[in-house]
Parts: structure tokens; sequence; C-alpha cells
């Protein structure tokens, strides 16, 4: 190698069956360099750092102590939180099967059934101080309706997390371009003493997500404050 050549970063080559979509996928995972550290520090996924980098910058949780992570799959929220605050007691939510994670209470189930907030907090033993959500629709390529089905998510979430949380709590959302539409921020601001929307560095450059950060709720009351 030549004196001030950079390393060619993996080439994946296209196999029989592979679309080039996919091998393009395949390729930035492996030259991702959170996928190659949430493999070696033992996260399920890169997703962990979006949450790292967002309490760093906003101490989601200093003194939590009952989490809810909606849309819990495949668990890297939830590990980050029991490294950080082992004592939280933590309870997720999903759709998709997740492989246990010691400490946490996890529900195979759509976050959206009736049942699913009672199950929620009966298994969390007390009201949440801290409710996360990276629920995301299943996308179908067209950005305007991408963008509706996960905000009816986001506020599937919000409104939870205003009937739940302990004053003082915190709500985190995934939200597409676009952010918060604007009656869920109206929302949002009458309840929280602070609201900003956060694209965390680990959030690739090329992604249409963004997160909510609402903090301080001010109570039940608050949307009348």
């Amino acid at each position: 190698m030549a004196r001030g050549d950079k390393p060619a970063g993996t080439r994946v080559r296209t196999a029989k069956g592979r679309t080039a979509q996919s091998t393009r996928w395949l390729a930035r995972q492996l030259n991702d360099p959170y996928v190659k550290r949430a493999k070696a520090e033992g996260y399920r996924s890169r997703a962990a750092y979006k949450l790292i980098e967002l309490d760093e910058k906003y101490q989601l949780l200093r003194g939590a102590s009952h989490v809810v992570d909606l849309g819990i799959a495949p668990g890297g929220w939830s590990q980050v939180v029991r490294k950080q605050v082992p004592k939280a007691a933590v309870v997720g939510i999903d759709l998709l099967p997740v492989d246990p994670i010691p400490g946490v209470t996890i529900f195979e189930m759509d976050f959206m059934a009736d049942e699913a907030p009672d199950r929620l907090l009966e298994a969390l033993g007390d009201a949440p101080d801290l409710v996360l959500s990276d629920m995301a629709a299943n996308t179908v390529g067209h950005q305007q309706t991408d963008h509706l089905r996960t905000m009816g998510l986001v506020e599937a979430a919000a409104d939870f997390a205003m009937q739940v949380l302990k004053p003082g709590g915190a709500f985190v959302a995934k939200v597409f371009a676009g952010g918060t539409d604007d009656a869920l921020l109206r929302q949002l601001k009458a309840a929280f003493k602070t609201v900003k929307h956060a694209k965390p560095p680990s959030s690739r450059k090329g992604s249409v997500e963004w997160f909510v950060v609402a903090q301080g709720f001010k109570g039940r009351g608050g949307e009348r404050a």
C-alpha cells in the first residue's frame, strides 16, 4: 500500500439471487463503524448508540427507575438502559420476537392492542419516568405514506406517555423527516417543559429519521396548564 493510501472498505460481490439493493445494504453494514462497534461491545444493533448519544446530550437516563421501551426489537436500547441504570425496572414490547435480556420484561404483542398499556404498566410495577419509542411502520417506499404511518405510531406512543409518565418524566420517539406534526408538537409543548428534535451522530446522514425529545412532564393536567 502506498503511503497516504487508505485501506479499501469491504467489497461485497453480487451473489446469485441477491438484488443490487441488498448488496449495497450488506456492503454498508460491513463497513459501518457503528455496526462493528456494536458487535465488539455486545450490543444487538447499532441503534444502541443513538440512545447513548441522546443520553449524553440530554441526560435521559440519569435517575431513571422505571422505563418503557416501545418497539424494543432487537433490544439495543434496553441493553443501554440496563447498562447505564442497572437497578431500573424495564419493560419492552414489539410485534417481533426478541431474545431475552436479563432484567427486562418483554411482551411479543402489538402495542396498539387495547390490553397492551395495562400489561406494560402491570409488569413495570410503577409509573414510568421514561418512555422510549423506536417504533416505525414498515416502509412502502412512498415517503409521505411512510411518514404518516410512522407518525400514527408516534402519536400513539406520545398519548401513552402523557397518560402514564410520572411528573418530571421524559419521552423520546423516532420520527421521520418533517419532524413531529404541528398538532402533536403543540400537545407535547403543553405537557412538557422542553421539546426538541435531535439527530444523533450515529443516525446515518442519508436517513430520514430524527428523534423528538420531550423532558419535564408537567403531569396529567399539563395540557391545560
